[in-house]
């Protein structure tokens, strides 16, 4: 059977699977199965309620416009770090949820590491599994549809591993939920056209080049 969900309710719902079983072993496959139907609800009644929470809250509505992240994961977030002002940058926010690279000095030259993995783990954890559906996403749309951020997506997945792509993607969308919640802002996904470094003059960018 495989470890899945709905594998196991289709294999105690089947009856000849259940006859080879010995009679003893039914009674306490329907106390389980009861009791595993209960938590089911139970987890479904705490979804509506959060789902409920982070609909009344404007904050987890604006983090919720990035594709990747749910009503379960911006209401962890807002939770969390609030508005995010005490972090002076998205970067700060990413390295305090462990999503940046360990670094390590010696005779001037710098190493980076493995994630440090520090900060809420929890938190880390939810915008790594929003980063596995953005990936997803960005992998089905077609090439003329994308946006840029799904075409950046497509380029890390052609050239690092899966475990880092993810981390990378859950490293941007960190910085960009912060820039959302401590500026009050929507979601923008040509906002990186405004950057100064993509953005330049005519004349600087041909004297750039010339040089």
């Amino acid at each position: 059977m495989a470890r899945s969900d709905l594998a196991l309710r289709r294999t105690l719902g089947d009856g000849a699977i259940r006859q080879q079983l010995p009679a003893m072993l039914h009674g306490l496959l329907d106390d389980l199965q009861l009791h595993w139907q209960q938590v089911r609800e139970r987890v479904a009644a705490c979804d509506a309620r959060i789902a409920a929470h982070a609909k009344a809250d404007v904050r987890s509505q604006r983090a919720q416009q990035l594709i990747g992240v749910g009503p379960l994961t911006a209401d962890a977030l807002v939770a969390t770090v609030g508005d995010g002002r005490e972090f002076k940058h998205g970067r700060q926010l990413s390295a305090w949820l462990g999503l940046t690279p360990t670094q390590h000095s010696s005779g001037g030259k710098q190493r980076l590491g493995e994630i440090s993995c520090r900060g809420d783990a929890y938190l880390r954890t939810l915008l790594i599994q929003g980063a596995r559906s953005s990936l997803q996403r960005a992998n089905a749309v077609a090439l003329e549809k994308a946006n840029a951020e799904q075409i950046w997506i497509r380029g890390l997945a052609q050239r690092l591993p899966f475990g880092k792509v993810l981390v990378a993607i859950a490293n941007k969308h960190a910085r960009q939920l912060w820039a959302m919640l401590a500026r009050g802002e929507d979601y923008d996904a040509e906002a990186w056209l405004r950057h100064p470094m993509v953005q330049r003059p005519a004349s600087g960018t041909r004297h750039a080049a010339a040089a």
